[in-house]
C-alpha cells in the first residue's frame, strides 16, 4: 500500500480518505512543520499533502520514493517544475472549489474600500465619532461604476457575475485569451491592459503569479489608473510592486486600495501600506471559509490518493499534465 505524509492538519473526511486508500503519518506537532522536519519525514513516503512548501532540488534530495505532491491550494509557485519534470514527481492543486468565496471577498475588499468600511469602523470605536461629522466621511459609490479585470479566469468570472448582475456595474477585462460568453451573458468588454488601467473606477488583479506577472502593477501602471480609482489584489502579493503601490496612495496617484496578499507574507508590522488609512487589509483569507477550505483538503486528498495509487489525478497542474510517474 502507498505511503503518504499529511504535513498540516486537514479536516477529518479528508484524513479518513486517504486512511481508506494509503497508509500515512502527519504532522501531530506544534504550529507549522519545518522545512527540516519534513525532509526527515519523507525517506519511504510515495505522496505528500502541503499547503505551500518550495519542492526544489533539495527537497526532493530527501525524498527518493516521492511520487507526488498535493497542494491544498490553486496557487502552485511553490513548485519548482523543471526540478519536479526530471525526478518523475506530478504536482496537484485545488482550483474551482474556492471560485466562489475568493469572488466573494474581492467584492467585501471593493466595497470596504469604496466606503472606507475598516476606517470608519476605528473611527466609530475610538469615540471620534462627532456630531455634525458628514463630508469627512463619504466614500464612493460601487454601483453603476467600471469594473476591470485584469485575469478572467473563473473566480474572475465568479466575480464580473457579481459585479454586473448585483451592482450594474461596467465589465471590462484584460486576458490571454478573449471570454465570449462572458462579452455576451454579461455585456463585458474585452480591453487592452493600458486602456484598462486607465478607464477603470475599480481595478483588481486576479492573475496567477509566474515569471511574466512578476511586478506587473508598478509605478507606470499606477500613475495610468484615475486619481479616484481604487485597485484591488485577490491574486499574489508578487505580482505588485509594494514600493510603487505605496507611493501612488501616498501621493494621492489613485484613491484607495484592498489587499489580500502581500509581497512577503506574513506581512511585515513595519511595512507602510499598515500605516495607510486609504488601504484595507487582510491577511490572505480568500479561500477562508469552514466550507471551503474543507472542500479544499478533500480535493487536495483524492487527488494525492489518485497520483500514488496510479490513477490520473483530477487536477494535474498544467505544466506537469500527461506526465506520468517513474516511481513504481
Amino acid at each position: 500500500m502507498a505511503k503518504v505524509y499529511v504535513a498540516r492538519p486537514i479536516p477529518p473526511e479528508a484524513e479518513a480518505y486517504i486512511a481508506e486508500h494509503c497508509e500515512y503519518e502527519k504532522w501531530e506537532g506544534d504550529g507549522q512543520i519545518t522545512r527540516e522536519e519534513l525532509m526527515r519525514s519523507l525517506s519511504d513516503a510515495d505522496g505528500l499533502l502541503i499547503t505551500g512548501e518550495r519542492i526544489d532540488d533539495e527537497f526532493l534530495d530527501h525524498a527518493p520514493k516521492l511520487k507526488a505532491v498535493s497542494n491544498i491550494s490553486v496557487g502552485y509557485n511553490n513548485f519548482d517544475l523543471e526540478a519536479m519534470k526530471r525526478r518523475g514527481v506530478i504536482g496537484t492543486n485545488t482550483p474551482d472549489v474556492l471560485n466562489e468565496t475568493v469572488a466573494d471577498l474581492a467584492l467585501a475588499l471593493m466595497l470596504s474600500a469604496a466606503r472606507r468600511v475598516p476606517e470608519l469602523d476605528r473611527m466609530v470605536k475610538e469615540g471620534k465619532w462627532e456630531k455634525g461629522d458628514e463630508e469627512p466621511l463619504y466614500g464612493v459609490d460601487v454601483h453603476g461604476k467600471t469594473l476591470g479585470i485584469i485575469g478572467m479566469g473563473r473566480i474572475g468570472e465568479a466575480i464580473a457575475r457579481r459585479a454586473r448582475l448585483g451592482f450594474n456595474m461596467k465589465i471590462q477585462y484584460y486576458n490571454r485569451r478573449r471570454k465570449p460568453e462572458m462579452e455576451g451573458t454579461l455585456g463585458a468588454v474585452y480591453a487592452p491592459f493600458d486602456d484598462l488601467l486607465q478607464t477603470s473606477d475599480f481595478v483588481l488583479l486576479m492573475v496567477p503569479f509566474t515569471p511574466e506577472t512578476r511586478r506587473l502593477m508598478g509605478r507606470e501602471q499606477f500613475r495610468m489608473m484615475k486619481k479616484s480609482a481604487i485597485f484591488i489584489n485577490t491574486s499574489r502579493g508578487q505580482t505588485v510592486d509594494e514600493e510603487a503601490l505605496t507611493e501612488a496612495l501616498q501621493t494621492k496617484e489613485i484613491l484607495a486600495a484592498g489587499l489580500d496578499v502581500f509581497e512577503q507574507e506574513p506581512v511585515s508590522k513595519d511595512n507602510p501600506l499598515l500605516k495607510l488609512p486609504n488601504v484595507v487589509t487582510l491577511p490572505h483569507i480568500g479561500s477562508a471559509t469552514h466550507q471551503t477550505r474543507s472542500a479544499m483538503a478533500l480535493l487536495a486528498a483524492k487527488n494525492l490518493v489518485a497520483a500514488v495509487t496510479g490513477e490520473e489525478p483530477p487536477n494535474v497542474v498544467p505544466e506537469l499534465k500527461g506526465q506520468q510517474s517513474i516511481k513504481q
